[in-house]
């Protein structure tokens, strides 16, 4: 008698497996489409870093700083290389879809709570560093400067993605590499117009280094973990180390002639340095002091920083910015455990001085405040997870 064997039952799926993760196919369509004609990108630059074909340009002129495909193929808004299955330029963008939630799950492993506006951190200091050079040269308590020189001189680093001064165009922020202290200190200091720091990448690549801090306004420090969790390649593994600024907004280049020059007489290449607390403050090499009501600055805004959420640059391993009351002292956010350890470390060695920051609960508030309006501007069509604990709108009621 001859016996028929059953067919083996398939595996039942594990209930508590994490789902799979869906393919990812946007390119160079989608980003056009959903965030450079829409006003979300914020000039960045981790699409044209992160593109393997080269065919993503910068406008680096005052009314651009935004990405461009140069291929004419298919047209600005299309990629021949998107085409055939090419995703890293969305893949890198920090204002793509879900890009809090994926940069907050591979930072934090877990998303933002509605109260955390600011973002997810372990502590909040202020901060200055201890040599006075570096004090004096960098803004406010020159905590920055002081980090990369001694992430230097540790081996956490070779060499830092920043910014600095056009020497053929004073104020003019362009993109640089700062390999060694007197190249740290040359780029220190506040410019308040844009600079995508991403672009020295190449560069630092091409002279062999290997392990990069970025420095960089809030949009950018959102760029390496958002690469890290899309799994963007190997463009994304030489930055080990994010340091951001706090930033609500940076100023478009023609600022300097069409209301500093024109209207104060202020000429950018007098002026020896500027601020922001509350007003716009610049020093001139003559000694003078002036003050600018910043609601006179608003018409410069820079385009890409009119719908962005992030003021406390909250993808950071370490947030920085002069928002105390103290002009020589820095408000420190410490977000990761590789941020928790390097400041550790400097204030166990002197290298910089530290203080409770509930010290200034002003700043923690102004923090907080300036967190909230940022987010405020995302906009509502938008990837909803930005808006999340953001005060419900007050209904007028009708007579």
């Amino acid at each position: 008698m001859s016996t028929i064997e059953a067919e083996p039952t398939p595996p039942t799926a594990d209930p508590t497996a994490a789902p799979a993760r869906e393919r990812w196919t946007a390119q160079w369509k989608e980003l056009y489409s959903e965030v450079i004609t829409t006003g979300l990108c914020t000039g960045c630059a981790g699409c044209v870093i992160s593109c393997p074909h080269d065919v993503i340009g910068y406008d680096h002129q005052q009314g651009g700083y935004q990405p461009f495909h140069i291929e004419e193929e298919l047209g600005l808004d299309n990629c021949i290389h998107g085409e055939k299955g090419c995703t890293s330029c969305t893949r890198a963008c920090p204002r793509f879809r879900a890009w809090e939630t994926q940069a907050d799950d591979h930072l934090f492993a877990r998303e933002r709570e509605p109260d955390e506006i600011a973002g997810i951190y372990s502590d909040i200091l202020l901060t200055r560093a201890s040599d006075e050079m570096v004090h004096r040269m960098g803004q406010d308590g020159g905590l920055v400067s002081a980090i990369l020189i001694w992430a230097m001189d540790e081996g956490y680093i070779d060499a830092a993605l920043t910014s600095y001064v056009d020497a053929s165009d004073s104020w003019k922020a362009i993109p640089g590499v700062a390999t060694n202290r007197d190249e740290v200190l040359a780029g220190a200091g506040s410019r308040y117009t844009y600079s995508a720091n991403t672009l020295a990448m190449p560069e630092a690549l091409e002279r062999g280094f290997s392990k990069l801090a970025l420095v960089g306004m809030s949009c950018q420090s959102s760029v390496p973990p958002v690469m890290w969790s899309r799994k963007v390649g190997k463009i994304s593994k030489p930055i080990v180390f994010n340091i951001g600024l706090l930033c609500s907004k940076t100023f478009d280049d023609a600022i300097f002639e069409e209301l500093f020059d024109a209207k104060y007489g202020l000429k950018k290449q007098e002026m020896a340095k500027m601020n922001i607390k509350g007003v716009f403050q610049i020093w001139m090499r003559d000694g003078a002091y002036h003050e600018i009501n910043l609601k006179e600055c608003h018409a410069w805004t820079r385009e890409g920083c009119i719908h962005c959420p992030d003021f406390a640059a909250e993808h950071a391993d370490i947030s920085t910015g002069g928002i105390g009351k103290d002009n020589d002292w820095t408000l420190t956010i410490v977000r990761t455990e590789l941020g928790r350890e390097i400041m550790q470390r400097m204030i166990a060695d002197g290298s910089v001085i530290s203080r409770d920051a509930n010290e200034d609960p002003a700043a923690i508030a102004l923090m907080r405040k300036l967190a909230e309006k940022s987010r405020s501007r995302w906009p509502d069509w938008a990837a909803a997870s930005v808006r999340v604990g953001l005060p419900e709108p007050k209904v007028k009621a009708k007579a």
